[in-house]
């Protein structure tokens, strides 16, 4: 069955088990339990549409969206999302000398203080990981 057959609770569940899969549960527990009356909808939609929608299609892996969404990221500059993906890259099976490689070819694409700061933040959150 493909996505846009689902129904929006079986894209719900679909995303919700990615998510989880992939950010961990504790992440997701953190997330979901300090949703607001202004946050609910925003929970429910990026679980439905970035997870249960695009992370669920067949047509990259898991690591192939994390050096995606990696690279992005430090091309935007959105370095509290890039913290989070740092470890769900991890989770998705990219070695610490992958992700090294990508925030380097970022430098190219993205420019040296956007890579820059990214490997501040890799440091950060890969620490236990670099021995």
């Amino acid at each position: 069955m493909t996505n846009d057959r689902l129904s929006d609770a079986e894209r719900y569940d679909q995303g919700m088990t990615v998510r989880r899969e992939v950010l961990s549960d504790a992440h997701v527990d953190r997330a979901t339990e300090g949703a607001t009356a202004l946050t609910a909808d925003w929970q429910d939609f990026i679980t439905r549409v970035a997870w249960g929608d695009i992370w669920s299609r067949p047509g990259l892996d898991r690591r192939s969206r994390s050096i995606a969404v990696l690279s992005s990221l430090i091309a935007h500059g959105h370095h509290d999302e890039l913290a989070m993906h740092l470890k769900a890259a991890r989770r998705n099976g990219l070695t610490v000398d992958e992700i090294r490689e990508v925030i380097l070819q970022s430098a190219i694409y993205s420019g040296v203080p956007a890579a820059n700061s990214a490997f501040h933040i890799a440091n950060d959150v890969l620490r236990e990981d670099l021995g």
